[in-house]
């Protein structure tokens, strides 16, 4: 079999849109059998597998056994999971907003910080029902619909508080520079009052949080960087104190040195950059 490997990012529906980052579609045949690693980040993940069942080989909760999912969900963790393929791998990513659970969920994504589920077991039919009809789509493009017809559905009213939101998107747009005591003072309220919402609603602490965003910027820019980039200027440019300090962090978010995982996992199909590419929908 010649070797194939397919990877389509698409934009979700407008109103979707301040939940849902992007949809990823990967396919790959014919391919020497890869270990992925699940790094943490700042969105929970949806994965609908489709022609073969997605294989956990290890939980960034280890407490979890390994297994085999037609759907899985995972919050937000600090941990990375690792997912294994025999060569084959098909599938659709749902990159979501830690704010959007509420919303598409129905639950706070505190509810699931830290672990991997079998998506029934959290919204229920409906995780059976979006594979099958997603199965039944032609395409990407209209597999990509069916996420839109079917999220759009399920989404709700429910909302974290505005105080966590707005402490959220500071964190995000500060790439996780800005310090927990500006968050609370911004807000209006005390930093441990802010710290106990934020956690039941994004999952996090604000301080893991903006490590968090500050450890997936770097190491997005690290995959993308030319051949020869220094560590230590990808630190500096990311808000590290110095290489060392990013490759503590490195160490504990990955489970390997930087320079390990970039030989494993160098343009894996399920981990692209940042930014969607440009033919992906508007």
């Amino acid at each position: 079999m010649e070797p194939t490997s397919e990877l389509v990012r698409w934009r979700p529906a407008g109103p979707l849109r301040p939940y849902i980052a992007w949809y990823s579609g990967y396919q790959e045949a014919g391919v020497a059998p890869r270990l992925h690693r699940g790094l943490p980040s700042p969105y929970l993940t949806l994965i609908v597998s489709l022609h073969e069942p997605l294989v956990m080989a290890a939980h960034a909760d280890q407490r979890i056994p390994p297994g085999r999912y037609d759907t899985l969900l995972g919050g937000l963790h600090t941990r990375p999971a690792l997912i294994t393929h025999d060569g084959r791998q098909s599938g659709i990513q749902v990159n979501l907003s830690p704010l959007g659970a509420r919303a598409l969920l129905g639950l706070p994504a505190g509810e699931l910080a830290g672990a991997d589920f079998d998506a029934a077991d959290v919204v229920g039919p409906f995780a059976a029902e979006l594979r099958e009809r997603v199965l039944e789509a032609t395409g990407w493009a209209g597999r990509f619909t069916v996420l839109d017809r079917m999220l759009l559905a399920r989404l709700g009213a429910a909302s974290a508080p505005d105080e966590v939101e707005r402490a959220w998107h500071r964190v995000l747009a500060s790439a996780g520079a800005v310090p927990v005591a500006d968050l609370a003072r911004e807000v209006g309220w005390s930093e441990r009052y802010l710290s106990r919402r934020f956690s039941v609603e994004i999952g996090l602490s604000p301080k893991t949080a903006a490590r968090v965003t500050r450890f997936d910027r770097a190491r997005r820019a690290l995959l993308d960087a030319p051949d020869g980039t220094a560590l230590a200027a990808i630190a500096a440019d990311h808000g590290y104190y110095d290489q060392a300090h990013f490759a503590r962090d490195f160490g504990e978010f990955a489970g390997c040195t930087a320079t390990r995982w970039l030989a494993e996992e160098f343009r894996n199909v399920q981990d692209p950059g940042a930014a969607p590419p440009s033919d992906s929908a508007p």
